[in-house]
């Protein structure tokens, strides 16, 4: 009889490609009527709330062993706030990618998105039941979500083949980004927790998704809920 054994084979990414961590920012601040978010190039930009401090802190534990070749933040504070834990362990200095930005929410920008999300309005439902943005006033078209997300990501992954990098990043774009990789429904991957991992793999025109919202360093076991976007 045969002593030759065919064990299952284990993932290896393929040559040149880039392993690509999509870390979503920690909780940023609580949104009050009276006092919006300051505005950066017309979007809601909060610092982080003390949990989300806590939260950059348990992801710079959680990736602190991991070779790392390149951190990326967007334009928004609270990107750059989640990044520096890890950027500091590692001597890397962040790198700005402004196309990975959040999702542009038109005239429910500087925390009114989240009121309207804790009121159940009607715009919201519809957002999902159309699985679009550009319901809400002003907001951004599926298309230029797209293309600006898939042309960022497609230049990250040029930049850095046979390497892996972190890119700190929002709720949307990394929704955004599963849907484009799995084909899905435009907002099926929405609402990855604070400080949540997902990871895909760029090889080519292929995008191979290893890992979606993995938010064992912050809850201390399975997710429990996923919290509001921005």
């Amino acid at each position: 009889m045969s002593e030759v054994e065919y064990r299952q084979s284990q993932f290896s990414a393929p040559a040149g490609a880039t392993d690509i961590l999509l870390i979503r920012h920690g909780e940023s601040a609580p949104a009050r009527p009276d006092q919006p978010f300051r505005l950066v190039d017309g979007q809601g930009d909060p610092e982080l709330a003390p949990a989300g401090l806590a939260h950059a802190q348990q992801v710079a534990v959680r990736l602190a062993d991991e070779p790392l070749d390149a951190i990326y933040v967007t334009t928004l504070q609270r990107t750059a706030q989640t990044a520096a834990p890890l950027a500091a362990r590692l001597g890397l200095t962040p790198r700005v990618e402004p196309d990975l930005r959040e999702v542009h929410l038109g005239e429910w920008e500087g925390g009114l998105f989240r009121q309207k999300v804790a009121q159940r309005d009607p715009v919201i439902l519809k957002m999902h039941d159309e699985q679009r943005w550009d319901v809400i006033p002003g907001a951004e078209p599926a298309e230029s979500l797209r293309t600006r997300v898939r042309g960022a990501i497609e230049r990250l992954a040029a930049a850095h083949p046979d390497q892996r990098i972190a890119v700190f990043t929002h709720g949307g774009v990394i929704g955004q980004v599963i849907a484009l990789a799995t084909d899905s429904r435009p907002l099926a991957f929405l609402g990855a927790n604070n400080g949540s991992i997902s990871q895909i793999v760029v090889t080519g025109d292929r995008w191979i998704v290893r890992r979606f919202n993995d938010s064992a360093h912050v809850d201390g076991g399975l997710s429990k809920a996923a919290t509001a976007l921005s």
